[in-house]
Parts: C-alpha cells; sequence; structure tokens
C-alpha cells in the first residue's frame, strides 16, 4: 500500500500539491463554516435528569438570560449614589429586552451589612434572539457603568460567558504570538534552511484546513464544541512538527546511499511512512474511545482528534513525498556539507547548530545519537536502578490524581484584573456566602405528594417555590459556597435521595455536574475498553509483539499520571500556583483534564513508535536485542527529544496567560511532553526493554502466523527466530 502510494505521489506531484492546495481552499472556506455552528455548553448531558428538566422549563417557563452589577467602595448610603441607582434602575427597566430589575435598597438582601456595596440583578426577557439579547445585554450595562462610584462591576450571566470566552481566546492569541516565531527559528535551526523548515508548517495548514473541513461534515450531524478547535489547532501543529521531522531525517539518510531523489522519497516512505501510518492509525482509533460517551464535548473531541490525525497523517505521506520529489534535489544529505538552497542566512545559521541535532548536512552517521547511544546502555546496563528510581517518582507525581475533582467553574478562573473577577471578589468580601450563586432548580411534577414541595425546601436555609403553568411547582433552593462546589452537588444528591419516587426532577449548574459525573463513572469502563484494545491491536501489528503493547499502555500512563498529577497539585490544591499568576481553586476546570490526556496520549504514541520503529528495523536485520534497543534509541533519539523541545515551547506559552483553564492545559502538556520524551522514552523504554530481553518481540504462534501473513511490513527482512517462552 505504502510502496503504491509513494509511486503515486512522485510520478505526478504537481497533481498532488494541486489536490491538497485544493483542499486547503474548501477547508479555509466551506470548512470554517464550522465556527457559526460551535456550541460551548461543556457539561450538558443529553437524555439526563438536569437536560430534561431544563427542556421541561424551556416548554412551560421560558426564562432570559441575566447579569449583574455591584457598586461598591463608598457609603451605599449616600444621597447622590441612591439617586443615581434609583434613577439607573428605572432606566434599565425601560431598555428592550429586560424583564426585571429590583431596586436594591428596598429589595431584601441586595446590600451588604456594612453598608458599603449593593447589587443590581438584571433579568432578561425569554425568547429572544441572539442578536436581540446581546443588545439588551451591552445597553443595560452601559446604564450600569455610568453610576458615578469607585467600584462598579457587571458580569454574570451570559455576560460572564463572553468575558470568559473573550479571555480565553485572547490567552490563546497571545501564546501563539509568543511560541509561533520561537518554533518558526527553532525549525530553521534544526533542519538548516527555510525550505525544509517550512515542510513541518504545510503539514500542520493542511491537518488544519481538512480537520475544519471534516468537522463542518460532522456539525451537520451532531453538536461540535468550541474546545474541539483548540485540539485540532494543538495537535494538528504537534503531529505536523512530529511527522515532518521524522520524514525529512529518513529521506536525508536515504539521500546518504543514493543520489536518485525519487528512489530515496520511495525508500522514505516505505521505512518512515509505515511508521506515521501506524501512528496516526493509534492514535485516531485510540481516542475514538470517545464516541462512547453522550456529551457533545466529549463526543466532539473524539472527532476532532480522529480528524486532525487522519489528515495530518494523510498529508505525511502523500503531500510530504510530493515536495520532496518536487524539490529534494535541493535538500542536502544528511553526509554532505552543502549548502541548503532556502535561505543563506537559515543556511549559515543553521548548518552550524543544527549539526549538534543531526538534522543537517554535518551530521556524521558513524557519531550522530550518540548521546542517547550512552542513554541507552546506561539503562540496559542497570534496568532495575532505572526503574526502581523512576516509576515510584511518577507513581509520587501521579498521586494528586486520585484526588481530582471537576467543576464547570465560576469567575473566580480568571485573572483578578478582570471585570467579572472584581465583581465575583467584590461579592465575597461583603456578602455572605452564596450571594449571587445560581440555585439549585427542582421541578416538582403534578401527581407528587401533598408534602414533596415542604420536604425539598427543608434541605435549604433559602429557598423558594412558585406554580408553574400545568399543575407543576418551581423550587429554588439556594446552595452555600460556589455555584458548583460540593455544597452545591452534595445539595444535588440530597433532594434526589428524598423525593424517593415521587415525579421530581433537579436541574441547574451544580446539577448537570453531578450528572456529567455519572456520565463519566458509567462510560468510562467502555471506553477504556475500547481504548485498549485499539492500542494492542495496532502496537500487535506495528512490532508483531503482544508484550511492547503492554509495555507501552504502562509506560504511557505514568507519564500521563504525572502530568496530570502536577496540575492537579498546582491548581486545584494552590502548591506554587502564585508563580504561575494562579491560585487553587479546589477543582480542575472541567475541560482541561480531557485535553490534556487527548493531546498528550497522541503525541506519547508518536514519540513511542518512532523509537520502536528504529528497534525494530534493528532488531529485523541482526536479530540482537541489546544492538536493536541502543541503535534504535541512537537514531530516533534526536528526532523525539527536538519535537518535544518545539511543543514544550508551543504549551509553554499557554502559560503567560491569566485564565485558570488555559494555564492548567499549558502546564499539563507542557510537562506530559517533556516526561515522555525524556524520563519515559529515554530511560523507562530501554530498561523494561532490556528487562523484557528477546521476549519482548515475543507472540504466541497463532498471532505470530497471522502477524507474518497480514501485517503491514515495509521491507522483506527474515525475522529472527524465537522460541517459545
Amino acid at each position: 500500500m505504502l510502496a503504491t502510494i509513494s509511486r503515486a505521489a512522485t510520478r505526478r506531484p504537481l497533481t498532488v500539491i494541486l489536490v491538497w492546495l485544493l483542499m486547503l481552499l474548501i477547508g479555509f472556506g466551506l470548512g470554517t463554516g464550522v465556527f457559526g455552528r460551535l456550541v460551548d455548553s461543556v457539561p450538558d448531558v443529553p437524555g439526563t435528569e438536569s437536560e430534561r428538566a431544563a427542556a421541561y422549563l424551556d416548554r412551560v417557563d421560558p426564562d432570559g438570560e441575566s447579569i449583574t452589577a455591584v457598586v461598591a467602595g463608598t457609603s451605599v448610603s449616600d444621597p447622590g449614589l441612591r439617586s443615581q441607582v434609583e434613577r439607573t434602575v428605572a432606566d434599565l427597566r425601560t431598555v428592550a429586552g429586560v424583564a426585571d430589575v429590583p431596586d436594591p435598597y428596598t429589595t431584601h438582601g441586595l446590600t451588604s451589612e456594612d453598608g458599603k456595596a449593593l447589587v443590581i440583578p438584571v433579568s432578561l426577557k425569554g425568547g429572544m434572539k441572539d442578536e436581540d439579547e446581546k443588545k439588551a445585554v451591552d445597553t443595560a450595562a452601559e446604564h450600569i457603568r455610568r453610576i458615578d462610584a469607585p467600584e462598579v462591576h457587571v458580569s454574570g450571566g451570559v455576560l460572564l460567558g463572553q468575558q470568559m470566552s473573550g479571555r480565553a481566546q485572547e490567552d490563546v492569541q497571545r501564546a501563539e504570538l509568543i511560541s509561533l516565531p520561537v518554533v518558526l527559528a527553532l525549525l530553521l535551526v534544526v533542519f538548516g534552511g527555510l525550505r525544509t523548515a517550512g515542510l513541518p508548517l504545510l503539514i500542520a495548514i493542511s491537518g488544519v484546513a481538512g480537520a475544519f473541513l471534516a468537522l463542518f461534515a460532522f456539525s451537520q450531524f451532531t453538536d461540535i464544541s468550541v474546545y474541539a478547535i483548540q485540539v485540532t489547532s494543538m495537535l494538528g501543529l504537534g503531529l505536523a512538527v512530529d511527522y515532518a521531522l521524522l520524514m525529512v531525517v529518513r529521506f536525508r539518510e536515504e539521500r546518504r546511499h543514493t543520489d536518485d531523489v525519487i528512489e530515496a522519497v520511495h525508500r522514505t516512505v516505505a521505512g518512515a511512512g509505515r511508521t506515521v501510518l501506524f501512528s496516526g492509525l493509534t492514535v485516531a482509533v485510540s481516542l475514538t474511545g470517545l464516541l462512547v460517551f453522550p456529551s457533545p464535548f466529549l463526543r466532539s473531541m473524539g472527532l476532532a482528534v480522529a480528524a486532525v490525525v487522519v489528515v495530518d497523517m494523510l498529508a505525511a505521506v502523500t503531500l510530504l513525498p510530493a515536495l520532496l520529489a518536487r524539490f529534494g534535489a535541493r535538500i542536502a544529505p544528511a553526509r554532505a556539507r552543502r549548502e541548503d538552497a532556502g535561505s543563506k542566512a537559515g543556511s549559515r545559521f543553521g548548518s552550524k547548530a543544527g549539526s549538534r541535532f543531526g538534522f543537517t548536512s554535518g551530521a556524521d552517521p558513524e557519531t550522530e545519537g550518540r548521546f542517547f547511544a550512552r542513554l541507552a546502555r546506561f539503562a540496559i546496563r542497570r534496568p532495575v536502578v532505572v526503574l526502581a528510581t523512576l516509576v515510584p517518582a511518577l507513581l509520587v507525581l501521579a498521586l494528586p490524581v486520585a484526588g481530582m475533582k471537576i467543576s464547570i467553574g465560576d469567575a473566580k478562573q480568571l485573572p483578578s484584573t478582570s471585570e467579572a473577577r472584581q465583581l465575583y471578589d467584590t461579592v465575597d468580601a461583603h456578602f455572605p456566602p452564596g450571594t449571587g450563586v445560581s440555585p439549585v432548580t427542582v421541578v416538582v411534577r403534578p401527581g407528587a405528594a401533598p408534602d414533596t414541595v415542604a420536604r425539598i425546601r427543608a434541605l435549604s436555609d433559602i429557598s423558594d417555590s412558585r406554580a408553574l403553568p400545568g399543575g407543576a411547582t418551581l423550587v429554588h433552593l439556594q446552595p452555600t459556597g460556589s455555584v458548583d462546589g460540593k455544597a452545591a452537588t452534595d445539595l444535588v444528591e440530597r433532594v434526589r435521595e428524598v423525593r424517593g419516587n415521587e415525579p421530581v426532577e433537579v436541574t441547574g449548574v451544580a446539577a448537570r455536574l453531578v450528572d456529567f459525573r455519572e456520565m463519566l463513572a458509567e462510560r468510562a469502563p467502555w471506553a477504556a475498553v475500547i481504548v485498549l484494545v485499539g492500542i494492542l491491536a495496532l502496537l500487535f501489528a506495528f512490532t508483531g509483539s503482544v508484550l511492547i503493547p503492554l509495555r507501552t499502555i504502562a509506560t504511557t500512563l505514568l507519564s500521563l499520571g504525572a502530568a496530570l498529577g502536577a496540575v492537579v497539585w498546582v491548581f486545584q490544591d494552590g502548591h506554587l500556583a502564585g508563580a504561575l499568576g494562579a491560585e487553587g481553586l479546589g477543582s480542575l476546570s472541567l475541560t482541561a483534564p480531557p485535553l490534556i490526556i487527548a493531546i498528550a496520549f497522541g503525541l506519547a504514541m508518536d514519540y513511542e513508535l518512532f523509537i520502536l520503529a528504529r528497534m525494530r528495523e534493528t532488531w529485523l536485520k541482526t536479530g540482537d536485542h541489546h544492538e536493536a534497543v541502543v541503535t534504535g534509541l541512537r537514531r530516533s533519539g534526536r528526532v523525539v527529544s527536538c519535537a518535544a523541545l518545539l511543543l514544550a515551547i508551543v504549551f509553554g506559552a499557554f502559560m503567560t496567560g491569566g485564565f485558570s483553564p488555559i494555564l492548567q492545559i499549558g502546564l499539563g502538556l507542557t510537562l506530559a511532553v517533556l516526561i515522555d520524551a525524556t524520563v519515559v522514552r529515554m530511560l523507562l523504554v530501554p530498561a523494561t526493554m532490556a528487562l523484557l530481553g528477546k521476549r519482548a518481540w515475543w507472540a504466541p504462534g497463532a498471532l505470530r502466523r497471522a502477524h507474518d501473513r497480514f501485517g503491514v511490513s515495509e521491507e522483506a527482512t527474515a525475522r529472527p527466530q524465537m522460541t517459545s517462552v
């Protein structure tokens, strides 16, 4: 199959390039239509109790959104301030789309006991169009900000969502502006010229465009989360760098042995292309376990990952060979000291610095990768010491994961300079706990026992109820603490215990979080089975071994656990959070763990397969297991290290913002990439392979025969004989 693909790409390279160019135009044209179809309701799970109750309320008693303002910094009893506030309240009531604005001076609980702050809640009408709702929110906020007081902050409800989304986009854009120039400079150093340095970017752009097109198609049938776009861009760039590095390095190696560029491309696709193929399939198939979850957020994550991985993989084995066939003669072989035609400045700079990595023309094939060979020999000579030192250390780093909590989050996730956070802090400083927190909403359907409403209201010190059209009753229970904190979620669970068999349903932010957690617990085992089966099957097809896939899963889980544990330790527990401009929140953002796991897992599979491919080649040629491990790491270590360094810079730039979920993702991915590419792949992999010995390549007779018959192989090298163990 790969031979056919490479022949097609080299026979008609311009045709292949034009086809991909057309796909780029369609992807960035039609595909970007997905942006207008994205949803941001992360914790929503169709079919759950909270969703059913919310849908019922939308039908019988549609409520609009709301915003909240706080005025503070002076005595609220000041006659001048009171006159301004009352005039503002009167003006707000005349704004089109505003349903209700209570007077804070005559409504209990809206002025603080210390007399230094007051709250102005603004309720909007339900059923408005998005543009009308936005106009009403903007007009109301403008009226409130005219109040002359030391502190006037407006946020909450739909405005809080806009402020949080805007801050997230701002942080991501800042990270891109910081990281992309650095990445481009490093690519120039690594490759020694603009022409070859641009290849990863071409693959990344192709992957993102193709993924946008695929997501737009998916959006016709299912909801796509806004976070799927972040996964697409981040993982698309990561995989593109990995695949391009692997292919270009292999191409230069093949140019050592032949002056025929087309033949070098064929050999590159046969060797490195096989690794890219299995890497892409392993990541895509295993992460389709996310499709088991009914959550649009998790499902669209799986679709996004699968889409970008498949497109990046196809671009690497079709577009990149076509580009190499067309322009590869201008890329210097690894042994020759020839100036890259891309850029004189880039060539002079890159040939010196890049040669140290072994990618440019100055690399000596006899001495390249000596550092990684030394690491491999060290781990092989002392495998027990390496494992006894590193495995407990990684497990200790992973320990906080056992206490990990997730939450939907509130304004506390924002930096202290943001208006939403200032409103949150002001209310928290002047009002009792729970003020301004969305209540737990309970729908008591017709037919419930007469004392049901009373029993439910007794669960909270602050509650109210009213009749709904059709005979139902709506009950609001005010929790203490945050909107989705332990007090709120415990209140949801107590309502569900007290109701018994009565027709009672609970909804609201806390109820949605409880339902989301239950969905995870119910579906996670099935997702794990799919992931494990996918990995085992594809890694067996790649290696012909049943033990290496098991070892791969174990070592990958160690790196993921360590990185996620560090995120919990910092952002949930609050250790060293101040150094990143954050604080301990008592939980992680609902979006952070899935994004960290999805992206880090994909990159870990890349690094593992890059190393295994080189090990397997040497094993098939020599039958010497130790030599296979040393040579495999020597010839792949520089690719993995450079790819990890580039991506660590990209992900590390996400820690320059102030929005906690983005900081969590940045730290988690940076640590995951660095830990996996160094500690795990450079030390744990050779140590575990040394302990397994030749048994690492073992498989039962029936499976071995099946692999020999159906497995994808890049060369017809005789397999070393293995005895049964």
